[in-house]
């Protein structure tokens, strides 16, 4: 087993508590599910959202699924001007038998624009 991390993104329509639960419960389930991941193999996650997301924290979202025992993080993405809005961020580190390269990093709706390079 190695240590690996998983990138991934989802662009919300708008900055609304229900919105961005439902969003990041998506972006958690894609990233477990494409990398055939369970909560016991999570280290840690780590979400960040845009400056203009403030209607809930997304480690909510991961709580509602499950991962209360995984450690989990918030913060707030640097603020760059003319960067896409809207936008929860996570990287998760789990141990996994994956190679580095069969990683599948999880980039939804809007957000695939940010890695076209490694979005699955």
């Amino acid at each position: 087993m190695a240590l690996r991390a998983v990138r991934g993104a989802v662009q919300l329509d708008v900055d609304e508590r229900e919105h961005l639960l439902a969003a990041t419960r998506e972006l958690v389930t894609a990233v477990l599910e494409a990398n055939r991941l369970s909560t016991d193999d999570l280290v840690n996650m780590v979400f960040t959202c845009t400056p203009d997301l403030t209607s809930e924290f997304p480690a909510v979202a991961a709580r509602e699924l499950g991962l209360g025992d995984v450690p989990l993080m918030c913060a707030v993405e640097v603020d760059v001007a003319g960067a896409m809005p809207r936008v929860v961020r996570l990287m998760a580190l789990a141990q996994t038998p994956l190679e580095r390269g069969e990683v599948q990093h999880v980039y939804l709706r809007g957000a695939v624009a940010l890695r076209r390079d490694i979005a699955q």
